[in-house]
């Protein structure tokens, strides 16, 4: 299994109308899924799906899952310009609803897990963090995710329940580059899920803070509409939704939809 970079999987995008050769795939006589499937997946899913991944490999000898680990806008972007995927998996609805719109998805997208905020602050939390009203001190150096990611919109819906006024220093595209920012010590506090605090291990340390409740976020998948491997595209998915499935999402933090 192999996580494609950005901006390698950027550079390939206008090789996506050739589907033949080893990027295809499907089922075989027998039924089983073959070929490669590609997987397009909001960067909170990365541990998770990557552990998927490998048992879904696992189970199909001779399957190869691709996953594209980022943002979640930037993910529909990308599809809508014709990155060649298999399979989304956003951090929030309005990014799927995106790419649906824009027809690029086959059947319906059903929501799998659900994810909310903690407070993300470094090993021994030297700058005394305790909650959101932290967030509006000039002096906190603090990184949250831009709005128009799905966790940076969820950080605006804490704020306006919490009425603070953020001062962020940073603002980065996806959630894991603002828990390196904490797990670096390049920042007194941020807002990440709670599921990557607790793949942080002890690296970090999470604070719960009562407005988290406002920052729950549906996580819907979907097949693509021009998915080289559908057959694939659908059996990763049932996986997804397993019992196997849903016993590492709920390990990892999210909860059940």
């Amino acid at each position: 299994m192999r996580a494609l970079v950005l901006v390698a999987l950027l550079a390939v995008t206008g090789c996506g109308a050739d589907s033949g050769g080893a990027d295809s795939g499907g089922a075989e006589a027998g039924g089983a899924v073959a070929g490669k499937v590609t997987v397009f997946a909001a960067a909170s899913l990365t541990e998770t799906f990557t552990r998927l991944g490998e048992d879904f490999e696992a189970a199909h000898p001779g399957v190869e899952v691709v996953f594209n680990f980022g943002g979640s806008s930037a993910l529909a972007q990308q599809i809508a310009q014709g990155a060649p995927a298999d399979v989304f998996a956003s951090a929030a609805p309005a990014n799927m609803t995106q790419v649906g719109d824009a027809g690029g998805i086959s059947g319906e997208a059903v929501t799998f897990a659900r994810n909310r905020l903690e407070i993300a602050v470094p090993r021994g939390n030297p700058a005394g963090i305790t909650g959101l009203a932290d967030f509006g001190d000039a002096d906190a150096k603090i990184a949250l995710c831009a709005e128009q990611v799905p966790c940076g919109a969820a950080a605006k819906r804490a704020f306006e329940a919490a009425g603070v006024t953020a001062r962020p220093d940073t603002l980065e595209q996806d959630v894991k580059a603002v828990l390196t920012k904490v797990r670096l010590g390049e920042v007194d506090a941020a807002l990440v899920y709670r599921t990557d605090v607790r793949a942080a291990g002890g690296e970090v340390v999470g604070i719960e803070f009562p407005e988290a409740e406002r920052t729950v976020n549906d996580y819907p998948i979907a097949p693509l509409a021009k998915a080289r491997n559908a057959a694939g595209a659908r059996a990763f998915i049932d996986h997804v939704r397993s019992d196997r499935g849903r016993a590492v999402l709920a390990e990892a933090g999210f909860d059940a939809p």
